[in-house]
């Protein structure tokens, strides 16, 4: 394992992602409103919510089968009258008498008077009687009000994001809406005279936008409400427009491309006027980056080679999104790596696309140490996108680090 002196003359990753956190935080503080359950999925909880109703709500059986009084059937087999059927979502208040039987399907409510329900498989039925070949005792498979909870008792508790068992559990109460903080909302606007829409034939010099489609996906991916993809060639002028819409629209912009040190870079030449920071942060991919606050509203500009693009969201968007959203945090750990990195760029820290693998027998002993391996895919060339579609976690190589051998022990963020 090698190592050089990190170069100081870009900014450090971690303290440009504190800057994007601390202006991204605030927006913790969002508006409440009211959604109805089943569009609350995803969704974070803003207050408690208790039952307004006991669960179960009225006693009924667990089971197809048939109600009686355990005393009836203390001594089996015995045959009884059958009196009658109650099916699920019939009263049922028809009082059973002593040493009868009552037909109930499963969620049937249990008559009056009865106090266990025999299992179909433990009866033989003929001629309007049942035989009960084994005896069960009072409150087997009979569900009592309030068994699973309670009217007042918590059901879902703030802060909570919506999963599906959550949503099923405010619909099973009859709950027709819940309070939820509004979900952060974004724009993505990508740039470059170079990229159109897939569909299209190219063009010699042409590319197809995938940024604006990743962007989108990974911000909805990770809790966040999508209000607009729009596209501006290298026009100042359309841009402004364009943001001009985006910043009145959503709690944040992201742009891509733009924002080198070539010519026609509209991004930075429209925002650093407006105060817009852009530098260089010590990565690799994805160093060129720029910061603006436009109109109160944080203005995210990322590289526009696609890898870079969705490097620095990963890097510096996904971590803070996921928390404002209530989403668990993006998972950071240590795997040995299965092949060497060759190499790596003095002074800049280096994410790789690694996928995981299991070790085989007979492999490096580091190995065996861990359930799992990581092995480099794709170069780390900025533009190979499709590495990215085969990779599982980012391989973090530190800024100090040029070379690492097969076995070393490398931090990877889980995709």
């Amino acid at each position: 394992m090698n190592s050089r002196p990190a170069s100081v003359s870009a900014r450090p990753v971690d303290d440009y992602r504190d800057s994007i956190e601390q202006l991204l935080r605030p927006l913790a503080a969002r508006p409440v409103e009211a959604v109805t359950v089943p569009d609350a999925l995803g969704r974070q909880l803003a207050d408690d919510v208790r039952s307004p109703v006991d669960l179960p709500v009225f006693r009924n059986s667990a089971m197809d089968g048939y109600a009686v009084r355990a005393a009836s059937v203390a001594v089996t087999p015995v045959t009884l009258p059958l009196v009658g059927v109650v099916a699920a979502g019939n009263a049922g208040q028809t009082p059973l008498p002593p040493a009868t039987a009552i037909k109930v399907m499963t969620g049937a409510p249990i008559p009056p008077g009865a106090d266990c329900v025999i299992p179909v498989e433990d009866v033989h039925s003929d001629d309007g009687s049942v035989t009960i070949e084994r005896g069960r005792g009072a409150g087997e498979f009979v569900r009592e009000p309030g068994t699973d909870v309670r009217a007042g008792d918590l059901l879902v508790g703030a802060g909570t994001t919506l999963t599906p068992r959550h949503i099923a559990a405010l619909a099973a109460v009859g709950l027709p809406s819940v309070p939820v903080f509004r979900a952060v909302r974004a724009a993505v606007i990508t740039t470059g005279d170079e990229l159109v829409d897939a569909g299209s034939t190219l063009r010699p010099g042409q590319i197809y936008n995938s940024n604006g489609i990743a962007l989108a996906a990974a911000l909805t991916a990770n809790g966040v409400d999508v209000v607009s993809v729009a596209h501006s060639t290298d026009d100042p002028a359309q841009f402004r427009k364009l943001l001009s819409a985006a910043t009145g629209a959503a709690d944040v912009v992201f742009t891509s491309g733009g924002v080198s040190k070539g010519d026609f870079e509209v991004v930075k030449d429209v925002l650093a006027p407006l105060g817009g920071q852009f530098g260089s942060v010590a990565m690799q991919p994805g160093g060129p980056q720029g910061l603006t606050v436009v109109e109160g509203v944080p203005v995210l500009s990322f590289p526009g080679n696609p890898v870079s693009t969705m490097v620095s969201f990963e890097v510096f968007a996904r971590p803070i999104l996921r928390h404002l959203s209530g989403l668990p945090d993006v998972e950071i750990y240590e795997l040995p790596l299965h092949n060497e990195v060759a190499r790596s760029p003095q002074g800049k820290r280096q994410f790789l696309r690694g996928r995981l693998i299991r070790p085989k027998s007979g492999e490096l002993p580091a190995l065996h140490r861990y359930p799992e391996a990581v092995e480099v895919v794709s170069g780390p060339g900025s533009h190979l996108i499709a590495g990215m579609a085969w990779a599982d976690v980012l391989i973090d190589v530190p800024a100090e680090i040029t070379s690492l051998p097969a076995g070393a022990a490398v931090r990877v963020w889980s995709l």
